[in-house]
């Protein structure tokens, strides 16, 4: 199939790259290719949401009826101690982290807007279809992509009902998978884009959606929190925005750089409700929604090139998140249109992709990653430092501090062996507050066939009892967020089917045995208003 262009990927920024390319020029044939069962099914973000990217690609958004209502009445932060908690003045904050022009919303469901706002246009949208292999001219040039063989049983042989993937040709090709894409990943190492850059930084975060009574209930409020459960040099902290219809969206980011091998961020979310003063806010009501998956930090320092031959790289698979801002989807956005810009250009002035970079480095995105650059590398001298400095860089000098921090190892390289590092005792879940994992994944609607090739990869299957077992008790049973690892008896064991595609484990594993491919299209899980 020949296409002026294919996106692969519809989160914000595959669908803001689609709609601004039709909005410039409506006869481009447009495709975008979506893993998800249907658009947003694998989108999950916290979202408190900035519509400045918004705002220009759909100016009259508002009377189109995008889902973007609940403002931001209210915001507090909070530093919390195992039994204590400390308020923090609003006006100290620094301005990137105040919300009071922004919206709660679900993104999930401003993906599926967005994604009707692009079928007007005349883009096409396939979801369920996964781009597994990234296909290559001669030149070295990329081609395009190609989707996955369908209907091919746990040993690769034909099914009833196979139907082989298909090729998609394009004049240029996006990438706008999201955290950790996997022809993103791919591309990466191919063309070497991460040179001379820090090695790229994730957290890995969670949330869930709780309905609570009217009197626990203040629609529009935003609070973050920092402190306990974890400690001074474990990076991360929580959400917690009450959106409409009396819901809550409460949830806990950790950095993957954290050294103990013992703990779980899984249950380190649940063990943060049992403070006193997050159990208030939801104690009585009903936990109707869970989701995880992996965010990118790294910031400006590990941003890799994101143009090749044939190619861009947008959004968080490049990794445009605003670490300090606790916000990646205007920025994922801006960097959709800045593409689309830069396409259009191509195909129609000759121009080299090349002048991405160049407009990407005079928008405002790239301004806003610049200033928060210093941020996530000043938490790596613990939780205090980390606030002091960033009230130093955020407030005092807006951003503009004349150094760089770096990051000086990527997560996978942090764990410190088991036996350096505390064990460590979380309590039972009493399934009303806190749950386990078995009941948590039921809840995001995760599906994949049953006989279907493992999409979970090691590139050396003893590794795990060999080695990460003996020096690491094998983390992997503790940072998955919903039991897909095990050790039983001695042998590793992987439940693909409990897999959301977090990509924690393609980031974290200590030796880097575990990789993540796409699974057959339509698997995964079923977010709704997340």
């Amino acid at each position: 199939m020949e296409y002026d262009v294919v996106i692969v990927g519809a989160g914000p920024a595959g669908l803001s790259a689609a709609i601004k390319i039709k909005q410039l020029d409506p006869n481009l044939n447009v495709c975008i290719l979506e893993k998800g069962s249907e658009v947003g099914a694998h989108i999950l973000s916290g979202n408190v949401f900035e519509t400045k990217a918004l705002d220009e690609l759909i100016p009259e958004w508002k009377e189109q009826g995008a889902p973007v209502k609940t403002k931001v009445s209210n915001e507090k932060f909070l530093f919390l101690g195992k039994d204590k908690s400390l308020s923090w003045p609003t006006w100290l904050l620094p301005s990137v982290q105040k919300n009071h022009k922004n919206y709660i919303i679900s993104l999930a469901n401003l993906c599926r807007w967005l994604a009707e706002q692009a079928e007007k246009l005349g883009v096409e949208i396939f979801p369920g279809f996964p781009a597994s292999e990234i296909l290559y001219k001669e030149d070295g040039s990329v081609k395009g992509v190609a989707t996955l063989d369908m209907g091919l049983d746990k040993d690769g042989n034909k099914k009833e009902g196979y139907q082989e993937g298909m090729e998609l040709h394009a004049k240029v090709t996006v990438f706008a998978e999201g955290c950790r894409g996997h022809l993103g990943k791919q591309l990466i190492k191919k063309y070497n884009l991460d040179a001379e850059k820090n090695p790229q930084q994730y957290g890995i975060g969670f949330k869930e959606i709780w309905e609570v009574s009217d009197q626990q209930h203040q629609e529009g409020l935003v609070i973050h929190t920092a402190g306990w459960p974890l400690d001074n040099k474990t990076y991360g902290g929580s959400f917690i925005y009450h959106a409409d219809k009396k819901q809550i969206y409460i949830g806990y980011v950790i950095g993957l750089d954290y050294q103990n091998p013992h703990l779980s961020p899984f249950d380190e979310f649940q063990r943060f409700k049992t403070h006193k003063n997050i159990r208030k806010m939801l104690e009585g009501g009903k936990r109707i929604a869970f989701g995880a998956r992996a965010l990118i930090e790294g910031g400006l320092q590990s941003l890799p090139k994101m143009y090749v031959p044939g190619g861009l790289l947008i959004g968080c698979d490049a990794g445009t998140l605003n670490m300090p801002k606790i916000k990646g989807s205007h920025t994922a956005m801006k960097s959709g249109i800045i593409a689309a810009e830069t396409i259009i250009e191509n195909l129609k002035n000759n121009k080299n992709l090349s002048i991405y970079e160049e407009k990407f480095k005079k928008s405002w995105v790239y301004k806003e990653l610049y200033a928060a650059r210093n941020v996530k590398p000043s938490f790596s001298w613990g939780l205090i430092l980390g606030i002091i400095f960033t009230g130093l860089d955020q407030i005092l000098f807006r951003g503009k501090l004349p150094i760089t921090l770096k990051h000086k190892h990527a997560d996978h390289e942090a764990l410190k062996p088991a036996d350096q590092m505390p064990k460590i005792e979380y309590p039972k879940p009493d399934g009303k507050l806190t749950f386990d994992k078995t009941s948590s994944v039921y809840l995001t609607g995760t599906n994949h066939a049953e006989n279907q090739p493992v999409h979970l990869k090691l590139k050396d299957s003893n590794l795990p009892i060999s080695y990460t077992l003996k020096k690491y008790d094998e983390p992997a049973q503790r940072y998955c967020p919903v039991g897909v690892y095990e050790v039983q008896q001695e042998k590793f064991v992987i439940n693909s089917q409990n897999c959301i595609h977090c990509k924690t484990c393609d980031i974290k594993e200590p030796s880097q045995n575990i990789t993540w491919v796409t699974p057959e299209g339509g698997g995964g899980p079923k977010y709704g208003n997340m």
